[in-house]
């Protein structure tokens, strides 16, 4: 089935308000196996939502209409949409009584005219009730389409979709499956280019990479009527995915809401490791992103940021020890870095030490960056630094 989601309402395409109901609606529909294949929104003017109904009915089987449902004139999607069925509204009964109820609680307040559009269906819908609101929803079939009519309020289209509408929805026997790869030390531009033939060549599973600041993700999205054979479809992607040059390797964990420093916080807790900070230009970030991390603080033996002018691999070393050895940390990381004189505000250059001291033995790893604001620098700077980290960690868990 092919979905069409179109928004009404002029403060949409102002910018006055965000349209949440299609991130809403293209989620649950993609749940149940629908697909939502165009979002559009036009504002609150008839002729240009006739022309929006005539192009959604010719190229999708479910077209749903959002917001417009009020009791001002300019609330006019059940209007227009009985005008492009060329079918009259009438009253629906339980809406109408909903009506009644609420202003005969409200003293002072009369039912007017206009209040009661609320209570308007096309004829020949079945009406959607709404649990958070007045405005009656509804749904009808003509010449093959499908359309909804659901309110703009977000709390109200929720409640409707919920409680009236998904349980009349056909549920494919296919379900959407997806999968979150994550990816630091690589570009966007560089991983499509390394996989520009599967990307090209998509059928099913499919593949779409997205850029973050410092990092790259990949959704693997797959539709299968089980879950065993969706995972079995997304292995095979993945597989091929990451036999390309060195992908495997940038690959660091996976899912929506996973970071590094959740990556790096869980493996300290796994080995149990203390561990101990010091930063400069960074200005505790580091410390705070790993501590934030952790499902306990008591792992972190403390932290310094310091005014430190002297940057270099030796400086970096000796800091890491100090830190390591004076807070009696099982790790001791420095992260030092200089902003080189060349800087501009929206384009920093700077360089970084990472040294991370564990078992006595430490590592120092240099990295240079540019072409970031200084807040962005600073953050990716933190993500190098937990990537080392990550890297030591997991060739220390080998080892063990």
């Amino acid at each position: 089935m092919k979905a069409e989601l179109i928004a009404v309402g002029t403060e949409i395409l102002t910018g006055q308000i965000v349209n949440t109901n299609a991130q809403f609606l293209s989620e649950k529909f993609a749940e149940m196996g629908i697909d939502v294949f165009f979002h559009t929104a036009v504002g609150d003017n008839e002729t240009r939502l006739l022309s929006v109904l005539d192009i959604a009915s010719k190229r999708s089987d479910l077209v749903v209409l959002c917001g417009g449902l009020g009791p001002t004139e300019d609330d006019l999607t059940k209007q227009t949409l009985a005008i492009f069925l060329g079918k009259e509204l009438v009253f629906d009964q339980v809406a109408l009584d909903k009506l009644d109820r609420f202003f005969a609680s409200r003293k002072g307040r009369i039912r007017t005219p206009n209040n009661e559009r609320q209570a308007q269906l096309v004829k020949g819908s079945t009406a959607l009730h709404n649990p958070a609101g007045l405005a009656v929803g509804g749904l009808i079939e003509q010449d093959g389409v499908t359309y909804i009519v659901l309110p703009g309020p977000p709390s109200e289209l929720k409640a409707m979709f919920t409680e009236s509408l998904q349980p009349l929805l056909v549920h494919s026997s296919e379900k959407l499956y997806s999968r979150i790869l994550r990816f630091f030390g690589i570009g966007e531009s560089q991983l499509v280019s390394i996989l520009a033939d599967l990307i090209e060549n998509q059928t099913d599973p499919t593949l779409a990479p997205y850029a973050k600041i410092g990092e790259v993700t990949l959704r693997l999205s797959t539709k299968a009527e089980e879950e065993a054979t969706s995972n079995q479809k997304l292995n095979q992607l993945e597989q091929a995915i990451l036999a390309r040059e060195h992908l495997a390797t940038c690959l660091y964990g996976y899912g929506e809401d996973n970071s590094l420093s959740r990556i790096v916080a869980r493996e300290l807790e796994v080995q149990g490791i203390s561990f101990a900070v010091v930063e400069n230009v960074t200005a505790g970030a580091l410390q705070a992103d790993l501590t934030l991390a952790l499902h306990s603080c008591h792992l972190f033996a403390g932290g310094l940021v310091v005014r430190d002018e002297m940057i270099t691999a030796k400086r970096a070393e000796e800091l890491s020890r100090f830190i390591c050895k004076d807070l009696e940390a099982g790790l001791g990381l420095a992260l030092l870095g200089q902003v080189k004189p060349e800087s501009q505000i929206d384009n920093v250059v700077a360089s970084y030490f990472i040294a991370i001291c564990l078992n006595g033995q430490v590592t120092v790893t240099e990295v240079d960056l540019g072409g970031y604001t200084e807040q962005h620098m600073r953050h990716i700077a933190c993500l190098h630094a937990l990537n080392v980290m990550r890297n030591i960690l997991s060739n220390r868990k080998v080892l063990l």
